[in-house]
């Protein structure tokens, strides 16, 4: 079993479907009663001409009690992708079909809108951290300039268009009505596509909402400093960061496009940007108050995982699409920050300099307000200057300050989002560090006949958190009966345990031998020595031999079975350390060592004398053991 290590990109992967095929037409493996295909559809609906191609699945269910009404889902993002998810979803709504749709430019759509010169210049700012923003909007500007050259109008790119493509394919595909599901960023688009469609909707499950109002790059670095006061390592989060700051940490690391290794050269705010990033795995939530605290200790082995998890977060999304959203919808910024997800952006925006897109309307607008000249309804009245999800951001340290709680969220509400008239599922999680309940509850108290679950201990995705199945069992029953449904776990129950600094034994060995498995040979040759020291001395009588091989195999064992316990229940925090409780078993190895020496005095002392070279075989194995458990793993 692979350790997941610290962060999982865009969107974690959940367990494959059963009876999962690749189908003809699918660019992803999908279960059996899939097809995929295209929506073909204006790049600019404002100055018609050229046409794009939205990919979609569509998974029809073999249940013989089918529902009639579906659920559509889009990944976040923006240029996430949503496909590779459709097996997943099957499995949580086995009654229904099951629509996956991504957004246009995205991985399995065409043209497809990647910007591998903006991601090499992203990880040459790890490289030469002199070559600064700038770097980035130098690579950004040679993606624009290839992308044109292709055809690519980047201002058919934009949230307005990507709604349109939503109620587009509810009609292309003929369902009266779907439900509608979306997470983070497409919680957006979602939002709006109900008020564009208002009677193709059943249903939302809007899942870590985005709200209109949030200022997400000027919050960035507020939120992150909030997030680890609430985890309790503020003072040592603020170390860590003066620490690598004053001697930034040389890192190994392997770029994702090319394959080779580099070095990485982390400061401590490079350090903060990537934990901002880390910080939405549940798993990683768990294990952070340990991790900031050894990292702050001059820990520098455990931020390899941090650096390789950047190329996978950098290769996960289609960047000139991602920018394209960006710069057009969400393009407002602060005069600085630390995050170099912040500086990025602005840098390409600024390089970019596409022109802003057309006022969406104040957001509570009716939807025969938001009509458009052709006669259907406006899919962008958003009234929303929110800057778009990019996953960065920490949750606030208040969401922690009470209980995880069910609200019906249109309970003392402020001004009432129009045209949102289907019953709506909020979920957020505790420590979601992007769209943290201190922003997504209010906002969903402005939806009508909203309902908001917060999910202790969760990060960003409620319903990807594999810790728990709590968020998933809400949104089924939720889809079950909208209208009457109740709440079928106790989300204030956290599922994961949390490891405060000195909790753990810290040591980057785990990852290592994740990386390399030949790093593990002295553990395993120490065991089967064990073993033969146990059976042969077992065997012949010799019990000091045997008494070696007993208390070796214990060694062995209790250390298996201690991190076996926490690979099982919370395996990113193998990417931190290991349970306190594997150095005492050292001192068993130690002991087992000991007696190994006892067992070849014996034999020398012995008449007649008996052969030696078992034993020095023993003393050379566990001694090499102990060098490499003492001066190595631990």
């Amino acid at each position: 079993m692979i350790i997941r290590v610290v962060i999982a990109l865009a969107l974690s992967v959940p367990p494959p479907a059963a009876a999962v095929r690749a189908a003809d037409a699918c660019p992803v493996p999908v279960p059996t009663g899939t097809t995929c295909g295209f929506l073909e559809v204006p790049e600019r609906r404002d100055a018609p001409g050229r046409t794009v191609k939205v990919g979609y699945a569509v998974h029809r269910s073999q249940d013989r009690a089918r529902k009639p009404d579906p659920v559509v889902y889009m990944g976040g993002g923006p240029a996430s992708s949503s496909l590779q998810l459709t097996g997943f979803l099957s499995q949580l709504f086995p009654d229904r079909d099951v629509v996956t749709i991504e957004q246009r430019g995205g991985k399995y759509s065409v043209p497809r809108l990647t910007c591998p010169e903006t991601v090499e210049a992203m990880l040459d700012r790890l490289r030469r951290p002199e070559t600064g923003a700038a770097g980035v909007a130098t690579g950004a500007v040679a993606c624009r300039k290839r992308l044109a050259e292709r055809g690519v109008d980047l201002r058919g790119y934009t949230t307005r268009e990507i709604v349109a493509d939503v109620v587009d394919l509810r009609k292309k595909l003929g369902y009266p009505t779907w439900n509608l599901f979306g997470v983070s960023y497409s919680t957006r688009v979602m939002v709006e596509a109900a008020k564009a469609d208002p009677g193709g909707v059943r249903a939302m499950i809007l899942d870590s909402y985005l709200p209109e109002k949030v200022d997400w790059y000027r919050d960035a670095d507020r939120n992150l400093a909030d997030t680890v006061a609430a985890l309790g390592v503020k003072d040592r989060f603020e170390a860590m960061v003066a620490r690598y700051n004053r001697a930034p940490a040389l890192v190994p690391t392997t770029d994702p496009l090319l394959g080779e290794p580099f070095t990485a050269r982390m400061s401590g705010d490079d350090v903060a940007t990537v934990l901002a990033e880390a910080l939405h795995e549940s798993e990683l939530v768990a294990v952070a108050p340990a991790l900031i605290d050894a990292l702050a200790s001059g820990r520098e082995e455990l931020l390899r995982p941090l650096a390789d998890a950047v190329g996978g977060g950098l290769t996960s999304h289609e960047f000139g699409l991602y920018h394209a959203v960006q710069c057009q919808d969400e393009a407002k910024f602060p005069d600085s920050s630390r995050l170099f997800t912040v500086t990025n952006d602005k840098a390409v925006c600024q390089a970019w300099n596409l022109p802003p897109s057309p006022p969406t309307g104040t957001g509570d607008t009716t939807p025969e307000q938001t009509s458009t000249g052709s006669g259907q309804a406006d899919p962008a009245a958003t009234g929303s200057d929110t800057p778009a999800h990019q996953r960065t951001a920490a949750a606030r340290a208040d969401v922690g300050a009470g209980q995880p709680s069910t609200t019906a969220a249109g309970a003392g509400a402020g001004r009432r989002v129009q045209g949102v008239g289907v019953p709506v599922l909020v979920l957020g999680g505790q420590f979601d560090p992007t769209t943290p309940p201190r922003t997504s509850k209010p906002a969903a108290a402005e939806l009508p006949g909203a309902t908001f679950v917060e999910f202790a201990g969760v990060g960003h995705a409620v319903f990807l958190a594999m810790a728990t199945t709590c968020g998933r069992q809400t949104i089924a029953a939720f889809v079950e009966a909208p209208g009457s449904w109740s709440q079928p776990c106790v989300p204030s129950r956290a599922a994961l345990e949390r490891f405060a600094p000195g909790s753990m034994l810290v040591t980057g060995a785990p990852y290592q031998i994740m990386l390399a498995p030949w790093l593990a040979v002295p553990l395993v040759l120490f065991a089967l020595v064990a073993l033969v020291q146990l059976v042969g001395g077992g065997v012949r009588g010799r019990g000091l031999s045997a008494f070696a091989g007993l208390t070796g195999l214990a060694a062995v064992g209790l250390t298996v079975q201690s991190v076996y316990g926490l690979l099982t229940t919370n395996e990113t925090a193998l990417a931190v350390g290991v349970p306190a409780s594997v150095e005492v078993y050292g001192w068993l190895a130690v002991g087992a060592v000991a007696l190994s020496v006892a067992a070849a005095v014996w034999a020398i002392e012995a008449r007649p004398a008996r052969r030696l070279w078992p034993h020095l075989v023993a003393l050379v194995v566990g001694g090499g053991f102990l060098v490499w458990w003492f001066a190595w793993f631990l």
